[in-house]
């Protein structure tokens, strides 16, 4: 028993080693590096996954901005004109990806090696504050004639204290989640008393291919956002007088 005993030792001592060799090899390794893309460029959580963006990419939503801070949307990247091309929102209508806090943004004037257009990721609220930021010089640039016009007889607007509302008008609103002048153009519908139905043409193509054939009915194309269908009046952008209008308009055709 005790030649036994003395021969399982070092056995035993064997074992141990090897074991507390295997833990500590276990503890120490590392996980894999994530691997970094053509450009060198190491993978972050805040980067969205790649897209392949050409002329020829189909469902495709693309949103530019005009000197105006205005935003336009069109489906293919030759629509968009020479001068804003620079940095385009870039939806795919069939991926997730993109329309969250993180967005995908493509400069149209520069291709890679392989013929797609480079596509980068922002933030939504850096991708605002580029329309933002547009209007505002706008608005400044503007401040020094802002006064004369309003002495001007324009149409009482709902701004002017008793105003009536529009009672039994509805107005479909065609927009998207990041756009101020849509949310703007809502909340000023509703101050009237209109009934609004918001539809996003990001998050619903069919909302999108909507809007479009209204657009066209209405000899217009490419147009910027937001879109207005008021009792079949087709206003685009955020203009108080022009919804004014419209209402009017809508409220007279109403039968009594």
């Amino acid at each position: 028993m005790i030649t036994s005993s003395k021969m399982s030792r070092p056995t035993s001592h064997a074992l141990f080693v090897t074991l507390a060799a295997c833990l500590a090899l276990s503890a120490c390794k590392k996980p894999p590096a994530p691997s970094a893309d053509e450009t060198g460029a190491t993978p972050t959580s805040n980067e969205l996954p790649p897209i392949d963006l050409k002329d020829d990419t189909a469902n495709l939503l693309l949103t530019w901005i005009d000197d105006k801070g205005d935003f336009h949307v069109v489906q293919k990247p030759p629509e968009v004109p020479k001068e804003n091309r620079s940095q385009v929102r870039v939806v795919l209508t069939t991926h997730e990806e993109g329309t969250g806090q993180l967005v995908y943004v493509a400069n149209l004037s520069e291709v890679t090696p392989s013929g797609s257009y480079r596509v980068k990721t922002m933030s939504r609220a850096a991708w605002d504050e580029l329309g933002a930021s547009k209007r505002k010089a706008r608005l400044e640039a503007l401040a020094p004639s802002s006064a004369p016009p309003a002495t001007s007889s324009a149409p009482a607007t709902s701004s002017a204290p008793g105003a009536p509302l529009a009672k039994g008008i509805v107005a479909t609103l065609y927009g998207a989640s990041w756009c101020k002048p849509c949310h703007d153009t809502e909340r000023y519908l509703k101050q009237r008393g209109v009934t609004v139905i918001h539809k996003d043409i990001e998050e619903s193509e069919v909302a999108a291919a909507e809007m479009r054939q209204k657009l066209a009915r209405a000899g217009r194309s490419g147009s910027s956002i937001p879109v207005i269908d008021v009792m079949g009046q087709i206003l685009v952008g955020f203009n108080p007088m022009a919804l004014d209008q419209a209402i009017q308009a809508a409220a007279s055709a109403k039968p009594l």
